[in-house]
């Protein structure tokens, strides 16, 4: 069975082509190339849910894939920072590529958003990033019972996996230690580790976690220093992982090269 592990779906651009325009192409190529669907995939509207928890509100879009209504037992990938994700990264749009392609398997995916609904200038980000215990609690008692009641998921800790950019990588990694229990695979774009000065520590002395790991990288100007560390720390405790370094900084320019799939890997 196809377990909750990360796998990438990239390359390398040609050397002098900007690498946002070069995805683009493939996303279009991977569109044209994709089979008919008598329902077309969705994403919905934002949607509010209140945290006893945290105390307030946050908000999140789901995206389903094309024909869902005849799917059941969905991996669900959740997304810090989902407003970029899913408006500057185009990810329904990257999803249903690679799901048309049969490059990976039909996902739901969740964009949960750090700012505030309705002041959307405004962020909790950093609050709830750095390894906030509450606001892993909010997942496994709030999120993620509202999310298996709503939609076809498979309500299993190996067909969830978290994925989040820079601070958000860093909170993937939070995940990793702190809530393996429901969530098995974990997603770190240029994880900007520097604000939990324990994190790559705190892997180097636990015993090897039940987790299965997606880490990338630029090679310039990316906390590469840092991340590349943080890859020994996880390859000497012999996690099952992927690694990406790309030739690219803490931009776009790099996360537009790979993106996750929950559900390619066989356990």
């Amino acid at each position: 069975m196809p377990s909750a592990l990360i796998h990438s779906v990239s390359g390398r651009v040609a050397k002098g082509v900007v690498a946002g325009i070069a995805w683009s192409a493939v996303v279009l190529v991977l569109a044209l190339a994709g089979r008919a669907q008598a329902q077309p995939s969705m994403t919905s509207g934002a949607q509010v849910i209140h945290s006893d928890v945290l105390t307030y509100d946050l908000q999140y879009w789901v995206y389903t894939p094309a024909g869902y209504d005849t799917l059941s037992g969905l991996p669900v990938l959740y997304l810090s920072d989902g407003a970029w994700y899913k408006d500057t990264g185009k990810m329904p749009v990257v999803l249903d590529s690679l799901i048309s392609a049969e490059l990976m398997e039909p996902i739901i995916a969740v964009f949960l958003d750090p700012r505030i609904p309705g002041y959307e200038h405004l962020s909790r980000r950093n609050a709830q990033y750095f390894c906030n215990a509450d606001f892993i609690r909010f997942y496994k008692e709030e999120l993620i019972p509202t999310i298996d009641a709503a939609y076809r998921t498979r309500a299993d800790r190996s067909a969830r996996t978290i994925a989040g950019l820079s601070f958000g990588g860093l909170n993937a990694a939070c995940f990793g230690l702190y809530a393996h229990d429901f969530m098995e695979g974990i997603a770190m774009q240029s994880p900007a580790t520097h604000p939990v000065a324990y994190i790559h520590q705190a892997y180097a002395d636990s015993v090897r976690l039940p987790l299965r790991i997606f880490m990338s990288s630029g090679d310039r100007r990316d906390n590469e220093a840092r991340t590349r560390a943080f890859r020994d720390i996880l390859q000497d405790k012999e996690y099952p992982m992927k690694y990406i370094e790309v030739p690219f900084g803490h931009t776009w320019d790099s996360w537009f090269v790979h993106w996750v799939d929950s559900t390619a890997h066989e356990s």
